[in-house]
């Protein structure tokens, strides 16, 4: 049977979209099944003693541009520092890649999609034309999983993945979860794939 991660995530976060194709490619190339999971973000930012980002000091928001910087170049991405519509709610996003999963469909794509329009191209994810556009790029019928992004299990959903990722003791996103063990943020995928690689039981908090 293939080892499974679980995917923590928000559509909101660039450290999500700057990791997303390195992450998936690890696990292509370890044969594991991707369980993915998109959460509210800020209530596992919340949870963890985190803040949002406009109430961090000063210094903190200045380092994040920096880190940023760095990633931006070490993954060869394109990204804008300032985009013109953050922060955002991507509560609906976030639910539309559930919907997706509902309905047997690959969400990754689609995420792709949603991480460059905020990212990149200055669009606002909250807007469902914009998500609506994302998801009919990808060949998805975005006016059946936009409708189905609203429905109670979905919302539902959403929450369990939240407080799931809360009982991982993951500080933020992105986070992947393997047998218990959590590995907090882009920059960790390289430690992923030495404890894929290994097939070492999980490290976990004693």
């Amino acid at each position: 049977m293939a080892a499974t991660v679980d995917y923590f995530f928000s559509l909101v976060s660039p450290y999500a979209y700057l990791g997303h194709a390195a992450f998936l490619e690890v696990a292509r190339r370890h044969g594991v099944a991707v369980r993915y999971r998109p959460v509210h973000m800020l209530e596992v930012f919340a949870a963890a003693g985190g803040v949002p980002l406009g109430q961090r000091p000063a210094s903190r928001q200045r380092y994040r541009l920096l880190e940023l910087q760095r990633w931006r170049a070490a993954r060869d991405l394109p990204l804008n520092l300032h985009p013109r519509f953050f922060p955002v709610d991507a509560s609906l996003a976030d639910r539309a890649a559930i919907a997706l999963l509902h309905a047997d469909r690959d969400p990754a794509d689609y995420m792709l999609s949603v991480f460059r329009a905020l990212w990149v191209e200055d669009a606002d994810i909250a807007d469902p034309q914009v998500l609506a556009t994302c998801l009919a790029m990808q060949g998805h019928d975005a006016a059946k999983v936009l409708a189905s992004a609203g429905a109670d299990g979905v919302h539902a959903e959403y929450q369990a993945n939240t407080e799931a990722a809360m009982r991982a003791d993951l500080p933020g996103v992105p986070g992947y979860v393997r047998d218990g063990e959590a590995f907090w943020g882009q920059d960790r995928i390289a430690q992923l794939d030495d404890a894929l690689r290994s097939g070492r039981a999980a490290f976990l908090p004693t």
